[in-house]
């Protein structure tokens, strides 16, 4: 019986060592090829996502830092426009400060040409009044002075004894 034990279960392992065999075979043809073809798929869909993620990341620091980029350059251009604004505006207040300075001059130098003329002109007419006046005066006196003989005598003596004395 030994024998037989021994054979049988020579004979059950060599029949469990030949189906083992066979279904290993036919697990790695219909089952460990998908199963093999799957994970791979699946790495490399890790893979491929991995690379998408690391591509999105890159893309976003590019993406920053051109924002930042065009930040910057928006916070230049605000300052010059800023700058020639203040240039626009100092160069506007002292144009029309020089403006309005050359305005008050003419006007004062008007000013002083209209009190000049009309300074001239009163004094044309003082004059005029004071001829008038001495004219009216001297008429007056003269009159005076001739209607009386005695006068006139010595208002003539009186003249020649300027002259004499000059």
């Amino acid at each position: 019986m030994e024998k037989l034990i021994e054979q049988f279960s020579f004979g059950l392992f060599f029949w469990q060592l030949l189906l083992f065999i066979a279904v290993l075979l036919l697990l790695r043809k219909f089952a460990w090829k998908p199963i093999l073809d799957a994970v791979e798929d699946r790495e490399s869909g890790i893979k491929d996502a991995l690379a998408a993620a690391e591509n999105a990341k890159k893309e976003m620091q590019n993406v920053t830092a051109d924002s930042e980029r065009l930040l910057q350059e928006a916070r230049v251009e605000r300052e010059s426009m800023i700058k020639e604004a203040r240039e626009m505006k100092e160069k506007i207040v002292a144009d029309a400060k020089d403006l309005a300075q050359a305005e008050a001059d003419k006007m004062i130098k008007q000013a002083q040409v209209a009190i000049e003329s009309e300074k001239k002109a009163a004094v044309a007419d003082i004059k005029n009044e004071v001829a008038t006046l001495s004219l009216e005066i001297a008429e007056k006196v003269i009159k005076g002075q001739f209607s009386d003989k005695a006068k006139q005598m010595k208002l003539v003596e009186d003249m020649i004894g300027d002259i004499k004395l000059n």
